[in-house]
């Protein structure tokens, strides 16, 4: 991408407060996620879940027998350790994992999906799905402020 400076409040360039394309671009970007993770949560609180939850229990119910390791889910949801360690307490609180000894190495942990875990996850994958599909193919709204 080339490196365009435009001006923040003209769009012109050369102006004093130049923005280069790449900063507009990523901040377009961070909108979007900002836009897309707001509207997920809102969403997803008719299932009782949040997007993070809803991302863990995804995650579980695409892998062989439903489980896997913390350090794998870690891996794929983009959630610090600790605050995976969180969204799994939660959801082993509502009933919808359950945690156990690694069989194959004594000091990891597996998470494995309930059955009440992919019921829930499965109602909300259309959910889901919907949100992502309105959100990618529109325009930016403002999701956070009660839209």
């Amino acid at each position: 991408m080339t490196e365009t400076k435009v001006s923040a409040g003209t769009g012109e360039p050369g102006a004093a407060g130049e923005i280069s394309t790449d900063v507009r671009v990523w901040r377009e970007l961070l909108a979007r996620h900002a836009d897309i993770g707001c509207a997920l949560d809102r969403e997803l609180q008719s299932h009782g879940l949040g997007m993070s939850e809803y991302e863990v229990l995804e995650r579980l119910a695409e892998m062989p027998e439903q489980s896997a390791k913390v350090q794998t889910i870690a891996g794929s949801v983009h959630l610090s350790q600790s605050a995976l360690s969180r969204v799994i307490g939660r959801l082993e609180t509502a009933g919808l994992v359950e945690r156990h000894m690694c069989t194959e190495d004594r000091r990891a942990i597996n998470v494995r999906l309930t059955d009440e875990g992919l019921i829930r996850q499965t109602e909300a994958a259309s959910t889901h799905r919907r949100v992502l599909a309105d959100r990618l193919h529109a325009p930016l709204l403002k999701s956070c402020d009660g839209e």
